[in-house]
């Protein structure tokens, strides 16, 4: 580009600052056949990974939030109870609730699995699973986080707690998935989006009434853990009954 006044500085455009090399279409399909097949590794794993668990509980909840919070005591205390109850205790294998529920199975001398995803930033695997399976790809991970367990609990969280705990209702909602409890423990955090939800979601009839009732909020440690003892054992998509 030639400066017409050579007072002002040439600015480039965008793509002249970012060193993109045109990719071929055999190229392309290359990368493809590459990522369908690490796609397909990496199920195999998550899946030979999880189904040797006879019943399962899944945690969710922030990374950031320290030992000394409220919510990571509270999560540690009922995954020590459910673990002592046979459960095996399924988490992202991270710091914050994911550690504190990985560690109170750890204490109870239970089954505390973590299903890790791999990033640059932040997620590190904490010190108190029994075993670990790794993935690059966070749907993945979900999938495995939501395959099989009896029940779900979601603790306080940001972006990535909300995003499982929408799909999984979503999975719900949309028969994909057998209607499973999801517990949303902390009042004080969850009541704000129920609200949202009656007043947007509800009153512009993008939901039925009945799919409110797809969630428990709760602060009862115990409420949780007696309506989980009562939930059928899962199998896949088949429900094998307790007793």
């Amino acid at each position: 580009m030639q400066n017409e006044d050579p007072s002002k500085p040439i600015v480039n455009l965008p793509a002249k600052e970012l060193n993109i090399v045109p990719i071929t279409l055999n190229e392309l399909e290359i990368e493809i056949k590459k990522r369908v097949s690490m796609i397909d590794k990496e199920f195999t794993k998550g899946f030979e990974f999880i189904k040797s668990q006879k019943k399962s509980v899944t945690f969710f909840g922030s990374a950031r939030l320290p030992e000394t919070n409220k919510y990571y005591e509270q999560a540690r205390s009922m995954s020590g109870k459910l673990s002592k109850l046979g459960y095996t205790i399924l988490t992202g294998g991270g710091p914050g609730i994911m550690e504190a529920a990985n560690r109170g199975a750890f204490e109870a001398e239970g089954v505390s699995l973590g299903l890790n995803i791999k990033l640059p930033h932040e997620q590190v695997r904490n010190p108190y699973v029994t075993d670990v399976a790794d993935f690059n790809y966070f749907f993945i991970r979900k999938v495995m986080l939501s395959f099989a367990s009896e029940a779900y609990v979601f603790f306080p969280g940001g972006f990535g707690t909300y995003d499982e705990f929408f799909e999984l209702l979503t999975l719900v909602q949309t028969n994909k998935i057998q209607k499973v409890p999801i517990f949303l423990v902390g009042s004080d955090f969850w009541n704000s989006l129920k609200q949202l939800m009656l007043d947007q979601l509800l009153a512009n009839n993008t939901i039925d009434a009945d799919d409110l009732e797809l969630f428990t909020i709760t602060d009862d440690e115990n409420l949780v853990i007696e309506e989980i003892k009562k939930v059928p054992i899962r199998s896949g998509v088949r429900v094998h009954h307790n007793g």
